[in-house]
């Protein structure tokens, strides 16, 4: 017998002599047991997302409020990133960089509960659906509408924390604390206007940034298995999260790249009397008329790549490890036996 680390036999030799292929055989496992799928592992997996979503954002809590005073007032902070640090420190100090931090970590620990979690969800449940094999050969439209599905639902949550975030970051006077914000904006512009003004913004920005998130991951994982001729189940700890890091900073880029026009959409919309009175469509098509379409995809898209790089690496890494403590592997796409 040939076995994995977790002493499960994988592969009997049959003639003494045989010529075998491992990397054809690493590519193949036994069918999944789909009993351990319950609600118990979706929770694991949903707490592992929230953990892991909540400490990356507020990680790079000071990236993002430099971002989007980038994107808020391009000529006052037209020197980079570097040069916007700086700006802010001396005006405002060091702490104005931590501005936000509250709705940050909350509002991304409640999407990551419900985007990671759901991916999970939907995927299995896709998985068990149509049967591994199938499964097997549309992964990539499994991990697409599974993430489009969990990121519609975790924006309905995160978009009024994001509003009071971006608020906050814009003017650092508004409120002192994130109920202060809460409550000025529904006083002000009521629950819909106050909170989900940004709402249209943020699912054009969120689920095809998440969805790209996924799909690049997945696939860039496997890739890197399959040139190892191995796979995440005959894999260690340290060699899986390395892989989750390492295809995390591709897709956080790449993902970054495709959202980036929604995100300064998001951040312009949210600013006090940005595009007019009117409708939230039409505030938007006044927004982008002014700002511009090249400008709307490029203003502040080097900060975002190397923020939303980091702290998609960090994600992936961080829920595999939160996962593994708790006693759970996530599923892996694998051509069955």
């Amino acid at each position: 017998w040939l076995k994995t680390e977790d002493s499960q036999p994988y592969l009997t030799l049959i003639h003494r002599g045989s010529s075998l292929d491992f990397q054809s055989f690493s590519c193949t496992m036994s069918p999944t047991d789909f009993s351990k799928f319950d609600l118990t592992y979706y929770t694991k997996s949903a707490l592992a997302g929230g953990i892991c979503c909540g400490l990356t954002h507020g990680a790079v809590c000071p990236v993002d409020v430099v971002k989007t005073r980038i994107q808020l007032d391009p000529v006052k902070y037209n020197s980079g990133m570097v040069g916007g640090f700086r700006t802010v420190i001396a005006e405002e100090g060091v702490a104005a960089l931590s501005t936000g931090l509250g709705a940050t970590a909350v509002g991304y620990f409640i999407q990551g509960w419900f985007k990671f979690g759901g991916v999970e969800f939907f995927k299995i449940q896709a998985v068990k659906a149509m049967g591994e094999k199938k499964a097997w050969d549309s992964r990539t439209s499994i991990y697409l509408g599974a993430a489009a599905g969990a990121e519609f639902i975790a924006d309905v949550f995160l978009c009024p924390l994001e509003a009071c975030r971006i608020r906050s970051v814009s003017d650092p006077t508004y409120a002192s604390s994130l109920p202060g914000v809460a409550a000025r904006l529904i006083k002000e512009e009521g629950v819909v206007r106050g909170f989900y003004s940004g709402f249209g913004p943020i699912l054009f920005k969120q689920i095809p940034y998440t969805m790209a998130k996924f799909a690049v991951q997945g696939r860039v994982a496997e890739a890197i298995y399959d040139s190892m001729g191995s796979s995440a189940a005959q894999c260690g700890a340290v060699t899986n999260t390395g892989v989750s890091l390492s295809s995390g900073v591709v897709a956080g880029v790449v993902s970054a790249i495709i959202s980036h026009p929604a995100d300064t959409l998001l951040s312009k919309v949210n600013k006090a009397g940005a595009g007019g009175d009117g409708s939230i469509p039409s505030r938007m098509m006044n927004i982008t008329k002014e700002t511009g379409v090249v400008k709307l995809c490029t203003q502040g898209l080097g900060a975002r790549c190397v923020m939303i790089g980091t702290l998609t690496a960090l994600q992936f890494g961080i829920f595999d490890t939160v996962m593994r403590s708790l006693g759970a592997e996530k599923y892996h796409f694998h051509a069955p036996a």
